[in-house]
């Protein structure tokens, strides 16, 4: 693997840089824990508001793309082996353990800093205590040691709402849990359809992920079985009354859809099925939290 990921041509190191911090990852925590930022301000934001919300995005941005390289520091050797991530330069060789780390050194150093000084210190340590959550117990501990590391560690990725209400409101409310709760949710459904079609990948990667610790139908299984869950938890924003009518659509239709999926696959196993349902999930949680958004103004 790592001989098919020295074919691919070099990047500019800025670019080695900017690829370590999972770009793509990142800006869906940063969508979220906007959307956690505008839904706790009430009615349209006053200019000294959304400067707040940039300001916050911002450091929640650099201490993500912090968790993100050094998870790409720790997982050098284990992402050099699967086709997914041989090509990250760290994976590659092309950038040192030292120039990785201090990359995500820097990163969470200012980003921390911007939060504390400018929004407050609930958020920078909210937001500090979710990258050791992904980059050391996630990464570190529980990965490498049991199937349900996606579960557990999957509440660092569900903080971003949390983070985001908090930028703005200097507290945690409930409105700010219940998003909280459907992406924990969201979160394995959404891994383990990875999971399937990269099985062989996590096998030899020597990672003990469901669908190697347990089999392809078990993993099936428990997907249909969370997505059910899931449905519940995102009726909860139209239950409490933080959203109306166009959110309670949306999440409808996007839930029905992700079970539907999840039935098929359950019924019927095919890698093409499940990439499906992998890149559903993607546009379940954006479409929802866009619903979430919309509703907010017009309702």
């Amino acid at each position: 693997m790592q001989a098919q990921a020295a074919g691919l041509p070099t990047l500019p190191v800025w670019r080695q840089y900017y690829a370590l911090s999972k770009p793509r990852v990142v800006q869906l925590i940063v969508f979220c824990a906007f959307i956690g930022m505008v839904l706790a301000v009430p009615g349209l934001p006053g200019w000294a508001a959304v400067q707040r919300m940039l300001i916050a995005s911002f450091g929640i941005w650099l201490v993500a793309g912090a968790a993100a390289a050094f998870n790409c520091l720790v997982e050098k050797t284990i992402d050099a082996q699967m086709r997914r991530t041989a090509w990250r330069p760290t994976a590659r060789g092309q950038l040192s353990d030292r120039q990785a780390l201090g990359f995500s050194i820097a990163l969470c150093a200012i980003g921390s800093a911007m939060l504390y000084i400018w929004i407050n210190p609930l958020t920078m340590w909210l937001t500090f205590a979710t990258f050791i959550g992904y980059a050391v117990i996630y990464t570190v501990i529980l990965k490498p040691a049991t199937p349900q590391n996606i579960v557990i560690g999957g509440a660092s990725g569900a903080m971003p709402p949390v983070l985001g209400w908090a930028a703005m409101t200097n507290h945690v409310g409930p409105e700010a849990l219940i998003l909280f709760l459907i992406i924990f949710i969201w979160t394995p459904p959404h891994f383990w359809a990875l999971a399937l079609y990269r099985v062989e990948d996590y096998r030899k990667s020597g990672l003990p992920m469901l669908p190697v610790t347990h089999g392809n139908e078990f993993t099936r299984l428990q997907i249909l079985l969370y997505t059910f869950i899931l449905l519940a938890a995102c009726l909860l924003p139209f239950i409490y009354r933080m959203s109306g009518w166009i959110y309670l659509v949306a999440a409808l239709l996007l839930n029905g859809g992700f079970i539907w999926y999840a039935y098929k696959l359950w019924r019927n196993y095919s890698d093409q099925l499940a990439r499906k349902i992998f890149r559903f999930s993607l546009i379940h949680l954006s479409v929802l939290f866009a619903a979430l958004l919309l509703d907010h103004y017009l309702i």
